[in-house]
């Protein structure tokens, strides 16, 4: 049995793809000025709205038009999951902290 972890990155630099998890929307802005993102066939206003409401889903969706359901296409989802997760208690507690 031979095991074998390979690192696909096609289009995607490595550089996005780590930096997305941290500040998807300042990465998805430097990927755009950089080489404006021209394999993915973004135009128009939509992903516009989606980079500036939901950074990470257009992330996502670069992600699994560049390597399909991949290690890296997981570890964003399951960050994304814990992000939109994790918001909401914040969010709550800070609401009880300010009634008292």
């Amino acid at each position: 049995m031979n095991f074998q972890l390979m690192w696909t990155i096609h289009t995607l630099p490595l550089w996005f793809l780590v930096f997305s998890l941290f500040l998807p929307r300042i990465a998805l802005a430097v990927y755009w000025l950089e080489s404006a993102m021209p394999p993915f066939h973004l135009h128009g206003w939509l992903p516009l709205i989606v980079a500036i409401l939901l950074p990470r889903v257009l992330v996502l969706y670069l992600i699994y038009l560049d390597q399909g359901i991949s290690l890296w296409f997981v570890i964003h989802l399951v960050t994304a999951v814990l992000v939109w997760g994790g918001s909401g208690s914040y969010h709550s507690r800070r609401r009880h902290r300010n009634n008292y």
